[in-house]
């Protein structure tokens, strides 16, 4: 009987995390844009990095708000993962989410790393929600429409398997590719100084408009129930990839500016 329970309770557990999953970039993308950080830091924002972090590496602390998702007393940063709205509609227009959202959560996080009063604790634990919701926002999906919560409600295969187009631009081409975040970090395109500073460029809301643009592509790129395989990641990934590397040179912006 205890067997059977237990077997029970890992069953569910796996399920609920599963699902929990299809809200994010998975390990390997948002390690990747923090490495992609770290390898952009003026040596001012290192040293100051280092001195509130220790050696704890942004790629690896940079799944962290996802790890917390399993604690309940987190659950009010959840919304801070994403932002949706209609078409037609831009973030200003839009109706804000009163439990706050990925804009509203990245600006949250510079206030408290940038407060004279703030804790030691507060400003490394703001941090790294800012180096994992940088990588969020660029994610086309989660900067989606609201009535399928980013793609979450749109069904579709991969390679046979039933998930959604979320889940598809969120893991499952980056798993089916199968590097590892170093390998991907290294094999990104060689990018000249002035594509950096291109790339840069702009603001937080800048960004989620041109990731926007790139989501409404996305949602005409499969039908709902269809089957995507080989050829959706021919088409696609190289988008994958690029959205990851704009990822890690916005963050090294960010944190540029916040500790250099």
């Amino acid at each position: 009987m205890k067997f059977r329970i237990l077997s029970l309770f890992l069953f569910v557990s796996l399920f609920v995390f599963a699902n929990d999953n299809d809200l994010y970039w998975g390990q390997t993308g948002h390690r990747v844009v923090g490495e992609i950080a770290s390898q952009n830091l003026s040596k001012r924002a290192k040293k100051n990095l280092e001195k509130l972090l220790g050696k704890e590496g942004l790629a690896i602390l940079s799944t962290y708000a996802d790890e917390i998702k399993s604690d309940r007393k987190y659950d009010k940063f959840k919304p801070w993962h994403y932002v949706n709205f209609k078409d037609g509609e831009t973030y200003e227009t839009s109706k804000k989410n009163p439990k706050g959202d990925l804009i509203q959560g990245i600006k949250k996080c510079k206030e408290v790393i940038q407060d004279p009063n703030a804790s030691k604790e507060d400003k490394v634990f703001y941090l790294k929600l800012l180096v994992h919701l940088i990588g969020d926002l660029h994610q086309p999906l989660h900067i989606g429409r609201a009535e399928d919560r980013g793609g979450n409600a749109i069904k579709v295969q991969w390679f046979r398997r039933n998930t959604n187009l979320h889940s598809v631009w969120d893991s499952k081409m980056l798993d089916q590719f199968d590097m590892s975040y170093s390998e991907l970090s290294s094999n990104l395109n060689t990018l000249s100084k002035k594509q950096v500073k291109a790339i840069q460029q702009g603001s937080v809301l800048d960004w989620v408009k041109e990731t926007r643009v790139l989501t409404m592509k996305i949602y005409d790129s499969a039908k709902a129930d269809e089957n995507l395989s080989y050829r959706y990641m021919y088409d696609h990934f190289d988008t994958v990839k690029s959205q990851l590397q704009k990822g890690g040179l916005r963050l090294a912006k960010v944190l540029n500016e916040l500790f250099g």
